[in-house]
């Protein structure tokens, strides 16, 4: 790791604690010192691991709470610096790491530029920011955190500020003691908008312009907005018994108020700058009052925005602000009229950035996305049906549920009768009337959570008719099984071959592809692959239908969740399949990690931008048929392996929650949603929080990796030269082979051995120690694909910043050990979870990834 920032990590470190120091006296600093020089030892003496360990297990939880509670915001101040770092110029030089807009520039210099300009019409990034896990840290750290970056980032020599805020955030209990409401998680995304993105959006879009005017010699067209932000905060029903209609009604309304006194206050200061009397003659008549003519247009902007905000915290849907365009027209008649009469600058500075927003941001921060089970919404209309004595929707075949809901559709008469519903479907009638009921402009998609027919998605518009939506909205079904990606192609043929459902499509059509229930189904490398397959098979189902397919992709931010490096992910597309442009979740803590400082922000912006517009002006070459015949083969092995283990083994459940803290996940208020979808569930049932952050916290990160490797070693020997060639041209191939790597870095056996040792029955211990057998014959096996003699060899930023964390995790995690010795001992004790709640939270944020 270079200098400068080992320097940076190494006055926070000192910082810390010096602050401990105050506390609990200076013989701590001593104590946690030495306990990280035992735990560097580690690595080349194992004596060392039995030291710590056996010290652990005679400490009070008192002792290891401090321990754990510096270790962990060490881990925090680290991520901070690195962050800072990588976004700083000096950074950025020392790194050698290029522009994407330049690099990009460099790559299409050749290209003809109407393909250019074509690429940049097409191009579309659509954030979908989500709440599981909503992230870690409260949000006043958050704050603290952010502070402490813009300190380092100035530069100076006198680090009191930074000494104040580490010394506030010593002094204030890290973790939640409630469990978020889906509000607060909704008002966490508006924070995340609001203090990072309303700058970064509009920075990025001048870069972007200053790029198409390199390129084309010409600025991007008027009205030109290819980002939108989206959210399932307080939108998101599967299994999240808390986020109801009058709650989601509640944080629209929030949303809306937010948005407003934002636009209130970037216009006040856009009244200071806009005092010219130059204007257009309609401006100029319009200023009665002779305040000045852009001025009037601004000072009509400000009042109607307090009236805006009035009627939105008194409850009221009266004069308020329902279309962007209330926004819009009077500053784009400014902006021209600025124009006509030469003042570019003026025209272009301020005034073209809040234009921006508006185009971006609308009227509410962020589109309200609203998700459902797709057995909720049959359950519903199986009680209507059988009040009104028309049949038993649930017994019906596909043919006849279609029959029937194409019938309804085409029909005029009500089908929705008074009644005292129960409570689950009364609550799926109130949330698509609560769709009804509110602006179009708030609102973006509907997702049907484990969709696998056309019916499920006929079903969804049909209750949007019946509640009154008079708008079509669009629906996403969201394939999510390897059975259901696998058979999606099928499901979108024929519902796109329905004359009704086809009207109201409007040309588009979004269909969701789900990763970390894939992966869990049939592991990582069966799962990409069949997302890969699906997605190609989808695109040539559409075009063959004229319908835009605008894919959107729930890859949260975990490698076992699907998600990986932005340019690397989207570079892996198949051909073809970035044409409705780029829908994404960005889950809780990754979207801190992308997006938490206007810089960072700004620079995953240009990475997504230039991913996707270097894929359509230069297509990935599509795999050959014998690359896709080895992969068939390696997903089929892949798959095999993984269910061998999770799903053939009768024990594993057992094992698995023994071996993790799964069972204590519940003390972690993490989100607000529960970690199961049924109470009753085993693994299929557990959501990618508990499933992935519970071997993410025992450090065997399984579902990562499980089948992957073994399904290389079982071709290696027949087609190790086609294998080669795959590494060398197929960026699909590549990235997950890559994502593997930094998988086995993140992966520590040694301690994996360590939970099973204390926590494991005997009998169950075999397991364990198969997994972890596996899991050093897949390491070898990856690393002599591809040649290598250590993990991570080529990009040594990411393995040195990972090796700067290895000291200060292992001690959390031996700490965790003694907690859950101790808590599965006596469950009663509420100081043994307090520690565990530390070691899970600090070792969330070392491993940079909670689930």
């Amino acid at each position: 790791m270079l200098d400068s920032i080992r320097q940076n990590i190494r006055i926070l470190g000192q910082i810390l604690g010096e602050t401990i120091a105050v506390e609990q006296g200076p013989e701590w600093v001593e104590r946690i010192e030495a306990i990280r020089a035992l735990a560097k030892e580690v690595n080349s003496d194992e004596q060392a691991l039995d030291k710590l360990q056996a010290l652990f297990a005679d400490m009070s939880e008192s002792d290891m709470l401090v321990l754990a509670r510096a270790f962990s915001q060490f881990l925090n101040l680290a991520n901070i610096a690195e962050q800072q770092y990588t976004i700083s110029e000096q950074g950025l030089a020392e790194l050698d790491v290029a522009h994407p807009l330049t690099e990009l520039s460099e790559k299409i210099a050749n290209a003809d530029a109407d393909k250019i300009r074509d690429a940049l019409q097409k191009l579309n990034i659509e954030l979908v920011l989500t709440a599981h896990p909503t992230e870690i840290n409260r949000r006043t750290f958050i704050h603290k955190y952010h502070q402490i970056a813009d300190e380092l980032d100035n530069g100076k020599e006198d680090f009191s500020r930074i000494a104040e805020l580490v010394e506030q955030a010593w002094f204030t209990n890290e973790i939640r003691q409630e469990r978020p409401t889906p509000l607060d998680e909704s008002r966490w995304g508006l924070d995340v908008i609001s203090d990072s993105l309303w700058a970064a959006l509009p920075q990025f879009i001048r870069e972007l312009d200053e790029a198409s005017q390199k390129l084309l010699g010409e600025p991007l067209p008027d009205g030109f907005m290819p980002v939108n932000i989206a959210s399932w905060m307080a939108g998101d029903r599967d299994g999240n018994p808390f986020v109801t209609a009058k709650l989601s009604s509640e944080a629209i309304r929030n949303a809306r108020i937010r948005a407003s006194r934002l636009y209130w206050r970037d216009v006040r200061e856009l009244y200071l700058e806009l005092s010219m009397n130059k204007a257009d003659e309609d401006l100029i008549a319009e200023d009665v009052k002779g305040s000045g003519p852009y001025r009037h247009q601004l000072k009509q902007i400000i009042t109607r925005l307090e009236d805006n905000i009035a009627s939105l915290e008194n409850g009221t849907t009266e004069n308020t602000i329902d279309d962007a365009d209330e926004l819009l027209t009077p500053l784009i008649r400014c902006r021209q009229s600025l124009l006509n009469h030469g003042m570019t600058r003026a025209a272009n500075s301020q005034l073209l950035d809040l234009i921006r927003k508006v185009q971006c941001f609308g009227i509410s921060m962020v589109n309200l996305d609203v998700r459902q089970h797709s057995e909720r919404h049959d359950a519903a209309m199986a009680e209507i049906l059988s009040f009104l004595n028309l049949g038993d929707y649930l017994s019906w075949d596909e043919a006849k549920r279609q029959e029937f809901l194409l019938s309804e559709l085409a029909s005029n008469r009500p089908l929705l009768p008074d009644n005292q519903w129960s409570a689950d479907t009364q609550e799926v009638l109130d949330t698509f009337k609560m769709i009804a009921a509110q602006p179009q402009q708030v609102l973006g998609i509907y997702i049907i959570s484990m969709a696998s027919t056309a019916s499920d998605v006929l079903l969804v518009r049909l209750f949007m008719k019946i509640c009154g939506v008079n708008w079509q909205m669009p629906i996403a079904p969201l394939f999510e099984t390897l059975d259901d990606l696998n058979h999606a192609p099928a499901v979108m043929n024929e519902l796109l071959s329905m004359d009704t459902y086809v009207s109201s499509c409007e040309g588009q059509q979004t269909v969701m592809i789900g990763y970390s229930d894939s992966a869990k189904d049939a592991g990582v490398l069966a799962a990409t692959w069949a997302q890969y397959q699906a997605q190609e098979a989808l695109a040539k189902v559409f075009a063959e239908k004229g319908i835009l397919l605008k894919l959107f992709h729930g890859r949260g931010g975990t490698i076992g969740r699907g998600g990986g490096p932005a340019h690397a992910a989207v570079a892996s597309q198949p051909p073809g399949t970035l044409e409705g442009g780029l829908r994404v979740t960005e889950q809780g803590e990754t979207i801190r990690y992308k997006y938490g400082l206007p810089n960072l922000a700004v620079r995953s912006f240009h990475l997504y931008a230039s991913a996707i517009l270097e894929s359509l002006i230069s297509p990935p070459q599509s795999p050959e048929p014998e690359w896709r015949e080895l992969m068939d083969k390696m997903a089929e092995d892949s798959c095999d392996t993984y269910r061998s283990y999770v799903q053939e083994q009768a024990d594993f459940v057992r094992y698995f929650r023994q071996a993790t803290p799964e069972q204590e996940l519940s003390s972690l208020p993490l989100g607000s949603r529960p970690a199961k979808r049924r109470a009753d569930g085993g693994i299929e049932s557990l959501r990618a929080i508990p499933w992935i952050f519970a071997w993410s916290q025992n450090r065997m990160v399984l579902p990562s990796w499980l089948g992957f490797g073994q399904a290389i070693a079982n071709h290696q020997d027949e087609y190790q030269a086609l294998i080669d060639e795959m590494l060398e041209k197929w960026p699909y191939f590549r990235s997950r082979v890559s994502l593997i790597e930094m998988v086995y870095l993140k992966s520590n056996p040694m301690i994996a051995t360590r939970y099973d040792e204390a926590l494991v029955e005997d009998e169950l211990k075999v397991m364990g120690e198969g997994l972890r057998a596996q899991l050093a014959k897949d390491q070898e096996t990856v690393l002599s694909v591809l040649g290598h003699k250590q993990l991570m060899e080529n990009d040594p930023w990411n393995l040195s910043s990972f090796e700067l964390r290895r000291p200060y995790l292992l001690p959390l995690h031996l700490m965790q050990i003694e907690a859950l010795k101790r808590l599965r001992n006596s469950p009663d004790d509420c100081g043994f979870e307090q520690l565990l709640m530390h070691t899970m939270a600090g070792i969330a944020t070392g491993m940079r990834n909670t689930g």
